[in-house]
């Protein structure tokens, strides 16, 4: 079952016509490993129930199925709708907001844009945590309106480059060929920029940057080499940034084109979902949504998403 190839939504549906068919892949793909409970962790004896979707733990003697634990529990949608969902924000370059979501599985505004942001809680996933080494590029940008597009009364004076008056820092890193990390930042002085690289790219590894004061002194740890922006380098042999800066230009299309505006408390939500779409960018539809599916335990209550 966890094989299941599919390259369509149509393919999504045939596959996955009801919810029993939901919870076996559900099923395969979190318990691949074996059955354990997600109350106590006990995997020694479970019980399995006739109707193929309950089962009980020997030891708590707690009833469960496959959604307990994960994103899906205590939700009253099918499954169905779910793996729609997991779908369109996986198979959607630029992702895809709220409102469209609510009208293409048919739920409430409130509803997807709750569904969205457990599955950028998802997005988050460990096979992606560890540090970029080869040759990485580093890079800053800054998520917030343009003062010159702004109505005269509502520009906010000494507030344009690299200042965060009405802007949210963000920082990240890309190794060639691999993957990217990025998150928000309190600002880009010297210590936060070096920290950051520091816990995200392996010592000894080549470093791309621009010319920004911030990053000078980093080669003592890293080879490191930079261009110069300011008087309009941006390819020096082999050194660029234009990876990382490629993935600043498809974030900030998608928050324009189709979130219109993100928020810095969710902000580093978004920027997980568009580093989980561009690390698994060379897979398969069918291999990135299992790859979602594996990775979906842990509750994000509403509670404490809008807290």
């Amino acid at each position: 079952m966890a094989k299941t190839q599919f390259n369509s939504i149509i393919d999504l549906i045939n596959k996955f016509p009801n919810e029993q068919a939901c919870l076996a892949q559900l099923k395969e793909l979190r318990w691949k490993d074996g059955i354990y409970c997600p109350h106590c962790g006990f995997s020694e004896k479970i019980y399995e129930f006739k109707d193929g979707k309950t089962f009980k733990c020997a030891s708590c003697r707690k009833k469960f199925t496959a959604k307990v634990g994960s994103i899906f529990e205590d939700s009253p949608l099918p499954l169905q709708k779910w793996f729609l969902a997991i779908y369109l924000i996986t198979s959607h370059k630029k992702g895809i907001s709220s409102v469209q979501l609510a009208k293409d599985i048919n739920v409430t505004q409130k509803t997807a844009w709750y569904m969205l942001h457990r599955l950028r809680h998802v997005s988050q996933t460990k096979s992606f945590n560890r540090s970029l080494s080869n040759t990485v590029e580093a890079d800053e940008t800054y998520i917030g309106g343009k003062e010159k597009n702004k109505h005269a009364d509502k520009r906010t004076k000494n507030n344009q480059g690299r200042s965060t008056k009405t802007k949210t820092a963000v920082i990240g890193v890309k190794e060639r060929g691999g993957n990217v990390k990025a998150q928000v930042v309190a600002d880009t002085k010297g210590k936060t920029v070096k920290n950051f690289i520091v816990e995200n790219v392996v010592i000894g590894s080549n470093l791309m940057t621009d010319e920004y004061r911030a990053y000078r002194g980093l080669g003592f740890a890293y080879t490191h080499d930079y261009v110069k922006h300011g008087k309009g380098e941006y390819v020096k042999g082999f050194c660029h940034t234009n990876g990382i800066e490629n993935f600043w230009s498809i974030l900030k299309r998608g928050i324009v084109g189709i979130y219109h505006f993100v928020s810095e408390k969710h902000l580093n939500n978004y920027l997980a979902e568009f580093a989980f779409r561009h690390n698994t960018r060379d897979l398969e539809e069918s291999v990135r949504f299992n790859l979602f599916l594996e990775n979906c335990q842990g509750r994000l209550q509403y509670s404490e998403l809008i807290a």
